[in-house]
Protein backbone atom coordinates (compact mmCIF):
# COMPACT_ATOMS: atom_id res chain seq x y z
CA UNK A 1 0.00 0.00 0.00
CA UNK A 2 1.15 3.54 -0.56
CA UNK A 3 2.30 5.88 2.19
CA UNK A 4 -1.16 7.43 2.63
CA UNK A 5 -2.60 4.17 3.99
CA UNK A 6 0.31 3.64 6.34
CA UNK A 7 0.02 7.14 7.76
CA UNK A 8 -3.76 6.86 8.17
CA UNK A 9 -3.57 3.52 9.97
CA UNK A 10 -0.81 4.79 12.22
CA UNK A 11 -2.83 7.83 13.25
CA UNK A 12 -5.98 5.76 13.68
CA UNK A 13 -4.32 3.24 15.97
CA UNK A 14 -2.73 5.95 18.09
CA UNK A 15 -5.88 8.07 18.37
CA UNK A 16 -4.26 10.72 16.22
CA UNK A 17 -7.17 11.65 13.99
CA UNK A 18 -7.65 15.38 14.69
CA UNK A 19 -10.60 15.78 12.32
CA UNK A 20 -12.70 12.63 12.16
CA UNK A 21 -15.90 14.04 10.67
CA UNK A 22 -16.95 13.26 7.12
CA UNK A 23 -16.13 16.09 4.70
CA UNK A 24 -18.60 17.24 2.02
CA UNK A 25 -18.11 20.14 -0.38
CA UNK A 26 -21.85 20.54 -1.08
CA UNK A 27 -22.83 20.97 2.56
CA UNK A 28 -24.76 24.18 1.75
CA UNK A 29 -27.43 22.17 -0.10
CA UNK A 30 -28.07 19.80 2.81
CA UNK A 31 -26.82 20.72 6.27
CA UNK A 32 -28.37 17.85 8.22
CA UNK A 33 -25.03 16.07 8.67
CA UNK A 34 -23.57 19.24 10.19
CA UNK A 35 -26.48 20.73 12.15
CA UNK A 36 -29.46 18.66 13.39
CA UNK A 37 -31.49 21.87 13.73
CA UNK A 38 -31.78 21.78 9.93
CA UNK A 39 -34.34 18.95 10.11
CA UNK A 40 -37.64 19.93 8.47
CA UNK A 41 -36.40 23.33 7.27
CA UNK A 42 -37.16 22.64 3.59
CA UNK A 43 -40.82 22.26 4.70
CA UNK A 44 -41.16 19.02 2.67
CA UNK A 45 -39.88 15.47 2.89
CA UNK A 46 -36.33 15.86 1.60
CA UNK A 47 -33.78 13.13 0.85
CA UNK A 48 -30.18 13.44 -0.33
CA UNK A 49 -27.69 10.79 -1.40
CA UNK A 50 -24.05 11.85 -1.72
CA UNK A 51 -21.02 9.95 -2.98
CA UNK A 52 -17.59 11.49 -2.51
CA UNK A 53 -14.34 10.19 -3.98
CA UNK A 54 -11.48 12.17 -2.48
CA UNK A 55 -7.84 12.47 -3.64
CA UNK A 56 -8.28 10.60 -6.91
CA UNK A 57 -5.12 8.78 -7.93
CA UNK A 58 -3.94 7.89 -4.42
CA UNK A 59 -4.39 4.27 -3.40
CA UNK A 60 -6.58 3.95 -0.31
CA UNK A 61 -7.98 7.48 -0.61
CA UNK A 62 -11.26 8.35 1.15
CA UNK A 63 -14.55 7.21 -0.37
CA UNK A 64 -17.75 8.28 1.38
CA UNK A 65 -21.41 7.42 0.80
CA UNK A 66 -24.24 9.01 2.78
CA UNK A 67 -28.03 9.04 2.73
CA UNK A 68 -29.99 11.62 4.71
CA UNK A 69 -33.73 12.27 5.06
CA UNK A 70 -35.75 14.83 6.99
CA UNK A 71 -39.23 16.34 7.04
CA UNK A 72 -41.55 18.61 9.03
CA UNK A 73 -44.39 17.10 11.03
CA UNK A 74 -48.03 18.19 10.94
CA UNK A 75 -47.20 19.98 14.13
CA UNK A 76 -45.19 22.79 12.51
CA UNK A 77 -42.99 23.07 15.59
CA UNK A 78 -41.44 19.64 14.97
CA UNK A 79 -39.01 18.33 12.38
CA UNK A 80 -37.53 14.82 12.23
CA UNK A 81 -34.90 13.07 10.17
CA UNK A 82 -31.83 10.91 10.15
CA UNK A 83 -28.85 9.80 8.14
CA UNK A 84 -26.57 6.86 7.53
CA UNK A 85 -23.05 6.93 6.16
CA UNK A 86 -20.06 4.79 5.28
CA UNK A 87 -16.57 6.28 5.12
CA UNK A 88 -13.73 4.11 3.78
CA UNK A 89 -10.10 5.29 4.09
CA UNK A 90 -7.72 2.56 3.02
CA UNK A 91 -8.18 -0.31 5.50
CA UNK A 92 -10.16 1.86 7.93
CA UNK A 93 -13.96 1.76 7.75
CA UNK A 94 -16.21 4.13 9.67
CA UNK A 95 -20.00 3.67 9.54
CA UNK A 96 -22.87 5.24 11.42
CA UNK A 97 -26.62 5.79 11.70
CA UNK A 98 -28.23 8.69 13.60
CA UNK A 99 -31.82 9.84 14.12
CA UNK A 100 -32.76 13.52 14.40
CA UNK A 101 -35.39 15.50 16.29
CA UNK A 102 -35.79 19.26 15.98
CA UNK A 103 -38.10 21.63 17.84
CA UNK A 104 -38.84 24.85 15.95
CA UNK A 105 -39.94 28.19 17.36
CA UNK A 106 -41.98 30.25 14.91
CA UNK A 107 -40.75 33.84 14.74
CA UNK A 108 -42.19 36.80 12.75
CA UNK A 109 -39.66 36.51 9.92
CA UNK A 110 -38.26 33.01 10.29
CA UNK A 111 -37.86 29.92 12.47
CA UNK A 112 -35.41 29.09 15.24
CA UNK A 113 -34.76 25.37 15.49
CA UNK A 114 -33.08 23.31 18.23
CA UNK A 115 -31.99 19.89 17.03
CA UNK A 116 -30.63 16.74 18.62
CA UNK A 117 -29.16 13.68 16.92
CA UNK A 118 -28.43 10.34 18.54
CA UNK A 119 -27.26 7.04 17.15
CA UNK A 120 -24.41 4.58 16.83
CA UNK A 121 -21.07 4.38 15.04
CA UNK A 122 -18.91 1.44 14.10
CA UNK A 123 -15.20 1.54 13.27
CA UNK A 124 -12.93 -1.24 12.10
CA UNK A 125 -9.63 -1.82 10.32
CA UNK A 126 -8.87 -4.62 7.85
CA UNK A 127 -5.28 -5.44 8.82
CA UNK A 128 -5.01 -7.83 5.87
CA UNK A 129 -4.80 -4.79 3.59
CA UNK A 130 -1.52 -3.70 5.20
CA UNK A 131 1.61 -4.97 3.49
CA UNK A 132 4.95 -3.72 4.82
CA UNK A 133 8.52 -4.49 3.81
CA UNK A 134 9.72 -3.77 7.35
CA UNK A 135 6.85 -4.65 9.75
CA UNK A 136 6.42 -2.54 12.86
CA UNK A 137 4.67 -3.61 16.05
CA UNK A 138 1.98 -0.94 15.53
CA UNK A 139 0.74 -2.83 12.48
CA UNK A 140 0.81 -6.27 14.07
CA UNK A 141 -1.90 -5.73 16.65
CA UNK A 142 -5.41 -7.01 16.91
CA UNK A 143 -8.10 -4.32 16.98
CA UNK A 144 -11.19 -4.96 19.07
CA UNK A 145 -14.20 -3.28 17.52
CA UNK A 146 -17.48 -2.28 19.07
CA UNK A 147 -20.59 -0.21 18.47
CA UNK A 148 -20.23 3.25 19.96
CA UNK A 149 -23.14 5.58 20.87
CA UNK A 150 -22.88 9.19 19.80
CA UNK A 151 -24.89 12.43 19.92
CA UNK A 152 -24.91 15.84 18.19
CA UNK A 153 -26.66 19.13 18.97
CA UNK A 154 -27.39 22.18 16.86
CA UNK A 155 -29.22 25.52 16.78
CA UNK A 156 -30.36 26.74 13.37
CA UNK A 157 -32.20 29.92 12.34
CA UNK A 158 -33.58 30.40 8.84
CA UNK A 159 -35.89 32.57 6.80
CA UNK A 160 -36.56 32.93 3.08
CA UNK A 161 -33.41 35.00 2.63
CA UNK A 162 -30.84 33.94 5.23
CA UNK A 163 -29.65 31.21 7.58
CA UNK A 164 -27.27 30.91 10.52
CA UNK A 165 -26.41 28.09 12.86
CA UNK A 166 -24.03 26.64 15.42
CA UNK A 167 -23.59 22.99 16.28
CA UNK A 168 -21.42 20.47 18.06
CA UNK A 169 -20.88 16.85 17.03
CA UNK A 170 -19.54 13.78 18.81
CA UNK A 171 -20.63 15.17 22.15
CA UNK A 172 -20.00 11.96 24.10
CA UNK A 173 -16.35 11.69 23.02
CA UNK A 174 -16.45 7.92 23.47
CA UNK A 175 -13.60 5.54 22.82
CA UNK A 176 -14.49 3.53 19.76
CA UNK A 177 -11.60 1.12 19.18
CA UNK A 178 -8.66 -0.53 20.90
CA UNK A 179 -5.42 -1.77 19.38
CA UNK A 180 -3.08 -4.20 21.11
CA UNK A 181 0.50 -4.05 19.84
CA UNK A 182 2.89 -6.98 19.70
CA UNK A 183 4.40 -5.71 22.94
CA UNK A 184 1.05 -6.06 24.69
CA UNK A 185 0.52 -2.31 25.05
CA UNK A 186 -3.01 -1.10 24.42
CA UNK A 187 -3.92 2.17 22.74
CA UNK A 188 -7.39 3.65 22.20
CA UNK A 189 -9.02 5.77 19.55
CA UNK A 190 -11.36 8.49 20.79
CA UNK A 191 -14.07 10.52 19.09
CA UNK A 192 -13.27 14.21 19.41
CA UNK A 193 -15.88 16.92 19.82
CA UNK A 194 -16.31 19.07 16.70
CA UNK A 195 -17.77 22.59 16.61
CA UNK A 196 -19.36 24.29 13.60
CA UNK A 197 -20.66 27.74 12.76
CA UNK A 198 -22.39 28.62 9.52
CA UNK A 199 -24.21 31.51 7.88
CA UNK A 200 -25.48 32.54 4.47
CA UNK A 201 -27.74 35.01 2.72
CA UNK A 202 -29.63 35.16 -0.60
CA UNK A 203 -29.31 38.50 -2.41
CA UNK A 204 -31.42 39.21 -5.54
CA UNK A 205 -29.24 40.54 -8.34
CA UNK A 206 -32.05 40.67 -10.89
CA UNK A 207 -35.35 38.94 -11.61
CA UNK A 208 -33.36 36.01 -13.01
CA UNK A 209 -30.30 35.84 -10.74
CA UNK A 210 -29.83 35.24 -6.99
CA UNK A 211 -26.42 35.60 -5.32
CA UNK A 212 -25.83 33.40 -2.27
CA UNK A 213 -22.61 33.82 -0.28
CA UNK A 214 -22.09 31.50 2.70
CA UNK A 215 -19.43 30.49 5.20
CA UNK A 216 -18.75 27.38 7.28
CA UNK A 217 -16.27 27.43 10.19
CA UNK A 218 -15.06 24.24 11.84
CA UNK A 219 -13.01 23.70 14.99
CA UNK A 220 -11.75 20.61 16.77
CA UNK A 221 -9.20 20.42 19.55
CA UNK A 222 -5.55 19.99 18.53
CA UNK A 223 -6.26 20.91 14.91
CA UNK A 224 -6.22 24.25 13.06
CA UNK A 225 -9.45 26.15 12.45
CA UNK A 226 -10.94 25.42 9.04
CA UNK A 227 -13.08 27.85 7.06
CA UNK A 228 -15.08 27.18 3.91
CA UNK A 229 -16.02 30.31 1.93
CA UNK A 230 -18.60 29.89 -0.82
CA UNK A 231 -20.16 32.14 -3.45
CA UNK A 232 -22.97 30.73 -5.62
CA UNK A 233 -25.45 32.09 -8.15
CA UNK A 234 -28.92 30.77 -8.94
CA UNK A 235 -30.06 31.36 -12.52
CA UNK A 236 -33.76 31.37 -13.42
CA UNK A 237 -34.59 29.30 -10.29
CA UNK A 238 -33.11 26.26 -12.05
CA UNK A 239 -29.35 26.21 -12.11
CA UNK A 240 -26.81 26.84 -9.35
CA UNK A 241 -23.19 27.63 -10.16
CA UNK A 242 -20.60 28.43 -7.51
CA UNK A 243 -17.10 28.25 -6.10
CA UNK A 244 -15.66 27.62 -2.63
CA UNK A 245 -12.28 28.06 -1.03
CA UNK A 246 -11.32 25.94 1.96
CA UNK A 247 -8.51 27.24 4.13
CA UNK A 248 -6.54 24.00 3.91
CA UNK A 249 -5.97 24.92 0.27
CA UNK A 250 -8.90 23.29 -1.54
CA UNK A 251 -10.57 25.14 -4.39
CA UNK A 252 -14.06 23.79 -5.13
CA UNK A 253 -16.19 24.23 -8.24
CA UNK A 254 -19.80 23.18 -7.74
CA UNK A 255 -23.14 23.16 -9.46
CA UNK A 256 -26.71 22.02 -8.87
CA UNK A 257 -29.47 21.59 -11.43
CA UNK A 258 -33.14 21.57 -10.40
CA UNK A 259 -34.54 19.01 -12.83
CA UNK A 260 -38.03 19.80 -11.55
CA UNK A 261 -39.66 21.02 -8.34
CA UNK A 262 -39.02 17.53 -6.94
CA UNK A 263 -35.67 16.38 -8.27
CA UNK A 264 -32.18 17.88 -8.24
CA UNK A 265 -28.67 16.76 -9.01
CA UNK A 266 -25.41 18.30 -7.88
CA UNK A 267 -21.72 17.89 -8.61
CA UNK A 268 -18.53 19.35 -7.16
CA UNK A 269 -14.89 19.16 -8.19
CA UNK A 270 -12.14 19.85 -5.65
CA UNK A 271 -8.51 20.56 -6.36
CA UNK A 272 -5.85 21.39 -3.79
CA UNK A 273 -3.73 24.39 -4.71
CA UNK A 274 -1.29 24.08 -1.83
CA UNK A 275 0.49 21.16 -0.15
CA UNK A 276 -1.08 18.18 -1.94
CA UNK A 277 -1.01 19.53 -5.49
CA UNK A 278 1.86 17.21 -6.42
CA UNK A 279 0.28 14.14 -4.87
CA UNK A 280 -3.31 14.06 -6.09
CA UNK A 281 -5.31 15.40 -8.98
CA UNK A 282 -8.78 16.05 -7.64
CA UNK A 283 -11.79 15.03 -5.57
CA UNK A 284 -15.25 14.40 -6.96
CA UNK A 285 -18.65 14.55 -5.29
CA UNK A 286 -22.05 13.78 -6.80
CA UNK A 287 -25.36 14.34 -5.06
CA UNK A 288 -28.94 13.33 -5.84
CA UNK A 289 -31.86 15.02 -4.07
CA UNK A 290 -35.62 14.70 -3.94
CA UNK A 291 -38.33 16.87 -2.33
CA UNK A 292 -41.85 15.47 -1.82
CA UNK A 293 -44.74 17.50 -0.48
CA UNK A 294 -46.26 14.76 1.68
CA UNK A 295 -48.17 17.19 3.88
CA UNK A 296 -49.51 19.16 0.88
CA UNK A 297 -49.48 22.91 0.35
CA UNK A 298 -46.21 23.48 2.21
CA UNK A 299 -43.86 23.28 -0.74
CA UNK A 300 -42.64 26.46 -2.38
CA UNK A 301 -39.86 27.21 -4.81
CA UNK A 302 -37.15 28.17 -5.07
CA UNK A 303 -35.37 26.93 -1.98
CA UNK A 304 -32.21 28.95 -1.44
CA UNK A 305 -31.04 26.94 1.59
Amino acid sequence: MKKLILIIVLFTSLAGFAQQDVLFSQYMFNKLMINPGYAGSREVFSADMVYRYQWVGIEGSPKTLSLSMHAPMRNEHVGIGGYIYSDQIGPALDQGALATYAYRIILPKGKLSFGLQAGIKYNTIDWNMIQLEDPDFVFQGDQQNKLTPDANFGIYYYSNRMFAGISSKQLLQNEYGMVTGSDGKKTYSKLLRHFYGMAGVAVPVSDMVIFRPSVLVKYVKDAPWQMDLNASFLFNDLFWLGMSYRTDGDLVFLTEFNISRKYRIGYSYDVNVKDRIHYNSSSHEIRLGIDLDLLKNRMYTPRYF
